[in-house]
């Protein structure tokens, strides 16, 4: 660092001085934060991040490796804590566990986890087990203590949790604040696990609800009618995708669905409905303000009695909902699928709207 001095000197005997006089005053120097996202897999760490380790393991003292987004990708359980002890774990606000492993790893994991004190997002993916076994049922209690760490959890995503089905509420038990959004899709829930989240005190301020992939079509429809009655003032997005979602589910629910007065975005992809229903549902949800993104399944009534797609029925029908948007109060566009992801480029999956 230049002295400011005008004067010609040697860089040598300027250093020396401020060297001296650093040390003289030994005043604390606050650590250098470096901040990196972290994407761990079972491969050997790249170059630059192996030469990084080595540069703050020297330094540690006045370096800290602070990382806000970290995605652990099925990495060996050795080296995963051989890395994460170099990182200030309170710096990460979202983390990413995606273990095609078994519930074990997720055990070994939660002592790391709990030291996240900040993260506000917390999403697994894909890992294996049965809380039904002794030795998985004390990896899930385990994995399950330390989420009373998360004090800032908001968001919480399930992809795949197979170790969840009837253990839902040993989870949502360990939540210490209120959800901005949960996601627990493509496992098995028992009745009882949608219970208990239905009546969880910690999910009464959602704005996203996802249950994609669940399959709900055994369960009493008086279920989702109370987490969605719970939840009304403020949800604006809800998938309910590829449910199993039937005529007397929809009715049942549909009361409570046109009180979302918040509701931005709803999808029900995959679902087997009628046209009737699906009519309901149009006139019903016609009131609320800010929804702008709908989307439903084909009606049954699209299908021959084999399940195949009849085109030129399904053209019709789309014809008539053209006609029923003309005549509700608010212009609204919606799209109506065949195919179970909305997003997936089928040339039937198009929108509708009074105009088109």
């Amino acid at each position: 660092m230049w002295s400011g001095g005008k004067g010609h000197m040697p860089s040598s005997s300027l250093l020396v001085p401020v060297a001296e006089d650093m040390s003289r005053k030994r005043h604390p120097l606050t650590p250098l934060e470096v901040y990196i996202e972290l994407c761990l897999t079972k491969k050997p760490l790249e170059k630059f991040l192996t030469y990084l380790f080595r540069w703050v393991e020297q330094r540690k003292a006045s370096i800290h490796l602070c990382c806000k987004k970290m995605k652990i990708i099925s990495m060996s359980k050795e080296n995963m804590k051989t890395v994460l002890r170099m990182v200030k774990l309170d710096c990460v606000q979202m983390v990413k566990l995606s273990f095609t492993q078994k519930l074990s790893t997720l055990a070994q994991f939660a002592p790391l986890l709990g030291q996240m004190s900040n993260v506000q997002s917390l999403i697994l993916s894909r890992i294996r087990g049965s809380a039904v076994e002794e030795q998985d049922h004390q990896d899930l209690l385990q994995f399950t203590s330390q989420i009373l760490q998360l004090r800032n959890l908001r968001n919480l995503g399930m992809e795949a949790p197979f170790f969840l089905e009837g253990c839902l509420d040993q989870m949502l038990r360990c939540l210490k604040t209120p959800l901005d959004n949960i996601s627990i899709t493509n496992c098995l829930l028992t009745e009882s696990d949608l219970t208990h989240l239905s009546w969880c005190p910690k999910i009464c301020q959602l704005k996203g609800l996802n249950l994609s992939g669940i399959t709900l079509t055994d369960f009493n429809p008086k279920l989702l009618q109370v987490l969605l009655e719970k939840v009304a003032g403020t949800l604006e997005e809800l998938d309910l995708n590829l449910c199993g979602i039937t005529d007397v589910h929809l009715m049942g629910f549909l009361p409570a669905l046109s009180c979302c007065s918040q509701l931005r975005v709803l999808t029900m992809c995959g679902n087997l409905i009628s046209m009737a229903v699906l009519e309901s549902v149009l006139r019903h949800t016609d009131r609320l303000p800010d929804l702008n993104l709908e989307l439903y399944p084909a009606p049954r009534e699209s299908y021959s009695s084999l399940g195949v797609l009849h085109r030129e029925r399904f053209a019709q029908i789309k014809a008539k909902l053209r006609v029923i948007l003309t005549y509700l109060e608010r212009p609204r566009k919606i799209w109506v699928s065949p195919s179970p992801c909305p997003y997936c480029g089928d040339d039937m999956c198009g929108h509708l709207s009074p105009n088109t």
